[in-house]
């Protein structure tokens, strides 16, 4: 079915909108309209617009259902008023009784480090939330490296989560564990359930406004966003989402402690301390620099 003349008219008024904050972005293919969308024009023409503002196929089938929603729920439609309510996209906000473990709303700095030695190194250095991301097919290796970041962070004040390996890290008493929205997932809800259980604090990576919305389903600890900006440390699925996508996922997910990750250097600090989120998690910017701690305290200066 073709777009009506006001779906038309509505995805023309929102890319105007906010084509320049999304300039750096290709067009993407507009997904097809679901059967029962055929009458809802918002939801139309946002889908048709936030296709053209680069956004893939789920992020803007998730956009166009929240502006649909948004203009449903203030009667009118602005074009100007990018969605921003965890209500309309329908994502669970942070802090209800099915939450996990609170953790600072604050993180800071956010160190996330190969081995534990590293891990000690930064919580030795102030670092006040360190992450270990321990490589390894080896499950004596991956046990014993966990149990020596625990020990290392002992008696520092740093924030240990453990990246992936959850069973292992509450077995060894991390303070939590980060999750990958596949590792996510992957989880039964039994094994869900156990996690929220243990108390153990669980941060999730996110990569968009679907995945933003599946991880609130959990109600983590913590969301992060990213890669903000080109990374090599890993292969990434999606394109770099950029401070303007950023800014408007911190404003989405206010309820939940915010980290921004992916590809952010000291000069890049400013820009996305401007989004509001309240922790910047660095890799190469510390493990690579000439002087660690140095470059450290520097980024930790440039929190705030």
């Amino acid at each position: 079915m073709h777009a009506t003349p006001i779906a038309t008219q509505i995805a023309q008024a929102i890319t105007a909108a906010h084509q320049a904050a999304f300039a750096s972005f290709p067009p993407q293919p507009a997904p097809a309209l679901p059967a029962d969308r055929q009458q809802d024009a918002v939801y139309a023409g946002a889908l048709a617009a936030c296709s053209t503002l680069g956004f893939i196929a789920i992020d803007a089938e998730c956009l166009a259902s929240a502006w649909s929603a948004q203009s449903a729920r203030t009667g009118r439609f602005d074009a100007q008023a990018w969605p921003t309510q965890a209500a309309d996209f329908g994502l669970v906000t942070g802090g209800g009784p099915q939450a996990f473990a609170a953790c600072p709303q604050q993180l800071g700095l956010y160190a996330v480090l190969p081995t534990a030695e590293w891990v000690g190194r930064m919580a030795r250095a102030g670092v006040p939330t360190v992450q270990l991301r321990f490589k390894s097919d080896d499950a004596q290796a991956i046990d014993a490296e966990i149990a020596a970041a625990v020990a290392a962070v002992a008696g520092t004040g740093a924030l240990l989560f453990i990246n992936d390996h959850w069973r292992q890290a509450i077995a060894a008493g991390s303070y939590g564990v980060h999750l990958g929205q596949e590792d996510l997932d992957a989880l039964s809800a039994a094994e869900l359930a156990e996690l929220r259980a243990s108390g153990v604090r669980l941060g999730v990576s996110t990569h968009g406004y679907a995945e933003m919305v599946r991880a609130s389903q959990a109600q983590p600890s913590y969301i992060a966003m990213g890669a903000v900006f080109p990374t090599t440390l890993k292969k990434m699925a999606t394109v770099p989402q950029g401070l303007a996508r950023l800014e408007r996922y911190a404003a989405l997910t206010r309820s939940y402690p915010q980290v921004a990750i992916g590809g952010i250097s000291a000069a890049e600090f400013p820009q996305v301390r401007e989004s509001g989120v309240g922790s910047i998690a660095v890799v190469r910017a510390i493990v690579n620099a000439d002087d660690p701690e140095a470059a450290a305290a520097d980024l930790m200066a440039l929190m705030g």
